[in-house]
């Protein structure tokens, strides 16, 4: 059977745009963008099966665990739109290989640290990497599928950022039993090394409209979330009247406005308030903050629980997290496929109840010392709710914008999926420490479950902006 390409009617075998002259079929483009992806979706969850063993080899404290992870998120999260400016003036392409670069020379760096603090700084430098693999990674994705096939890949795009988030922490926990916490990071090269080469031939550059760098409005972004996230993850071990906490929150809430009085009227803002004119990349933001402070912080909880409290090795703990996360890998693609005849609405309302029911499920089981059998239907309830959100949300992101906003708005919602994640790890461990919780057997008891059930509100919350949410998603103008 011949191959066509993506310029013409009708494809029966879909090839993505040439690159220098060789037609590159749509699947090898999707493999080319989504591999670096996982990589660093892997790496958000990786360590959470493995920080106990970290603790202990390093002598970290709690307020550090958190920052082996929130270092990573926060650094992500504040630099992704700037490397979207990057890409649409540089390459989308090159900026990607850039970051590539960056995040394995960080792993390598995470790999031979040997102390709490080393860790902590290697793990900011991989999320300055992955800001500028993530993002890209879709609007890179989205240029290479014709219209009509860009709802199916966004949604095997979500289901392979599904098994990174499955595989982080079992990947993490057989790594750590069967070699040692270091080994996680060495693991990144050979991907790196695959990835590099894979996308300089399968994917071809691309530019968009030439923004200048808003680096007054990165500081002020950034500046917000850091000292948020600073301030909370603080608030138990320094206190919440501290000056410290005190003035970072404050400073914090006083950035947020600044920010936008600074970004009114500017088109080239590093967040263009243009952008929430458009209700699905409102909603979906609403529902990507929200979903992923309420799972992601549970994540964390939950993965040291199954080690601490019911006795799992680290690889047991992350295999017996799979009925929650590699559900996504399953369902996300199948949403996708789905989201054009159901509507963007039904399935978030669906999976965000599934989520927020789920972990009001495992509340009540950890609370009364169940068994992990009776952790396994909310941890299926969680893992399909998130399959059927990731797909339709990143779908409703681009909802109704232009193609030239693609990088910029993809980039703000990964942005604000990795605040989520900070931000929940950060709140649910506070209330989980504020209810007397410690990272002992006996020390999640009456501490868990508040925790558990303030991730449930925020997952309500989202369910309450699905509401809102596009019915079907528009063809780009």
């Amino acid at each position: 059977m011949s191959t066509l390409s993506v310029d013409r009617p009708v494809d029966p075998i879909p090839e993505g745009p040439a690159v220098r002259g060789r037609k590159v079929p749509v699947w090898v483009a999707i493999v080319a963008t989504s591999l670096p992806m996982f990589m660093a979706t892997l790496d958000n969850l990786v360590m959470t099966s493995a920080l106990p063993v970290v603790q202990a080899d390093l002598n970290a404290n709690v307020s550090q665990l958190q920052w082996f992870l929130n270092a990573y998120t926060l650094a992500f999260a504040t630099f992704m739109l700037p490397a979207a400016t990057l890409g649409d003036r540089l390459g989308r392409r090159r900026v990607m290989l850039a970051g590539i670069a960056v995040f394995t020379a960080a792993s390598i760096a995470a790999a031979l640290s040997s102390s709490a603090e080393a860790l902590i700084a290697a793990r900011a430098v991989q999320g300055l990497g992955a800001a500028a693999i993530m993002p890209l990674s879709l609007t890179l994705l989205a240029a290479a599928v014709p219209t009509q096939m860009r709802a199916a890949a966004i949604g095997i795009w979500g289901g392979v950022s599904g098994l990174g988030v499955a595989l982080g922490p079992v990947v993490g926990g057989a790594v750590v039993e069967g070699v040692s916490w270091q080994a996680i990071f060495w693991l990144n090269v050979p991907v790196a090394v695959v990835a590099v080469p894979l996308m300089i031939w399968a994917v071809r550059e691309s530019k968009g409209v030439r923004r200048p760098l808003d680096i007054v409005g990165t500081f002020l972004l950034g500046g917000a979330v850091f000292l948020g996230i600073w301030g909370i993850v603080h608030g138990n071990e320094d206190g919440w009247s501290s000056i410290g906490v005190v003035g970072s929150m404050v400073v914090a809430a006083l950035l947020l406005p600044a920010y936008v009085v600074h970004a009114r009227g500017r088109e080239h803002a590093t967040l263009p308030l243009r952008l929430f004119r458009s209700r699905g990349f409102s909603v979906a933001n609403v529902i990507g903050l929200m979903f992923t402070l309420g799972m992601f912080g549970a994540v964390f909880l939950l993965s040291q629980y199954l080690q601490v409290v019911q006795g799992y090795t680290p690889l047991e703990a992350g295999i017996r997290t799979l009925p929650w996360t590699a559900a996504p890998m399953v369902v996300a693609p199948l949403a996708g496929a789905l989201a054009p005849r159901t509507g963007l609405r039904a399935l978030l309302l669906t999976g965000l109840v599934m989520q927020a029911a789920a972990l009001v499920w495992m509340a009540a089981v950890a609370e009364s010392a169940g068994t992990y059998g009776e952790f396994v239907p909310g941890l299926i309830l969680a893992g399909v709710g998130m399959g059927l959100t990731f797909a339709p949300s990143a779908t409703a992101v681009l909802d109704g914008l232009p193609d030239d906003d693609f990088a910029m708005a993809s980039s703000a919602n990964s942005t604000v999926r990795e605040f989520g994640v900070a931000l929940g790890v950060a709140v649910l461990v506070a209330v989980f420490l504020e209810n007397g919780g410690q990272i002992s057997p006996t020390g999640y008891d009456g501490a868990v479950g508040p925790a558990l059930l303030t991730g449930a509100a925020a997952v309500a919350v989202a369910v309450v902006a699905a509401i809102f949410a596009p019915g079907r998603a528009r063809a780009s103008s």
